[in-house]
Order: C-alpha cells, then sequence, then structure tokens
C-alpha cells in the first residue's frame, strides 16, 4: 500500500508506473495499458484523475501473504466497480498477472509479439528478420560475439 496507493499530483512516468490507482483508471479508461501509457500526453487525459479520485484501495492480508510465500509469490489484485445507484461488478480476481513465471507459457508470445512490434519501428525487413532469429535462437545468441550482435542491432 505504500508503493501503490498514491493520490494527488503524479509527477512523471516513473510516479504513474507506482500508483495502482492510475494503472487501473488507464487500464479501464483506454481497454489496455502500455508504456507509453505513463508518459505525459496520456496522462494529461483528465479522465485519469477525475476515475483515480474516485477509486479506494485496501490491503489484502491474503494476497500479502502469499506474495511474500516462497512457494507462490503471486502478485493478487482484483477490482470490484460500484455504481451511484448501488449496483457492482462483480469481484474481478487475478492471482498471476500476465509476465508471472507461472504463466509464462502465455506471456513468451506476447513478449515476442512486443519485441517484433518495437523492432519493426527502427529497422527493415530484412534486418528485423535477421535479428530475431538470432534472437529467439538461444544457443547461436550466447554463442555470438558481442561486437557482432551490435553490427546487427546497428547495420
Amino acid at each position: 500500500m505504500v508503493i501503490l496507493d498514491k493520490t494527488g499530483p503524479l509527477a512523471n512516468p516513473a510516479d504513474r508506473d507506482h500508483c495502482m490507482q492510475y494503472m487501473m483508471a488507464a487500464g479501464m479508461i483506454f481497454g489496455k495499458l502500455t508504456a507509453e501509457d505513463y508518459e505525459d500526453p496520456v496522462a494529461a487525459d483528465p479522465r485519469i484523475d477525475a476515475l483515480r479520485a474516485k477509486m479506494k484501495l485496501s490491503e489484502s492480508e491474503v494476497f500479502e501473504r502469499e506474495y511474500h510465500d516462497p512457494a507462490k509469490r503471486s502478485n493478487a489484485n482484483s477490482i470490484q466497480v460500484y455504481f451511484k445507484d448501488g449496483a457492482k461488478t462483480p469481484l474481478s480476481q487475478v492471482d498471476y498477472p500476465l509476465g508471472h513465471r507461472r504463466r509464462r507459457k502465455q506471456g513468451i508470445p506476447l513478449l515476442i509479439e512486443k519485441f517484433e512490434k518495437n523492432v519493426a519501428r527502427v529497422f527493415a525487413e530484412k534486418q528485423r528478420r535477421a535479428i530475431k532469429d538470432v534472437c529467439l535462437d538461444r544457443k547461436r545468441l550466447a554463442a555470438m560475439p558481442v561486437n557482432e550482435f551490435f553490427d546487427l542491432m546497428s547495420g
């Protein structure tokens, strides 16, 4: 709670990345949360702070205990939305978010997709293919001299 429960102005992307209300509000408004969503142009959207101001975080003893349990190391979170008319959504809980070691099989394809997307922003198709081929071949990458890897990334 000390790290993630923040109210008031958030000065920079690091502040936003350590504010659960910001992450939840941006995700609810935009239907996603990416690195770009922590930057100033997105953070300037007044809907984010308006929604943040309506949120109340509470700590779960179970989540805290399972986070520190070496056998679990969960990073659980949950959300429930309450409406002015008294209606509410069902409680939505995720014990192991995407990216957690227990969800590696689900996360790796998305990580590769993200890598490809970002490499495509910088390099032409032939070079992208070469970079991807090397990076996805662990033995080949481990055997490649560092200078050759840097040549591949700069050429």
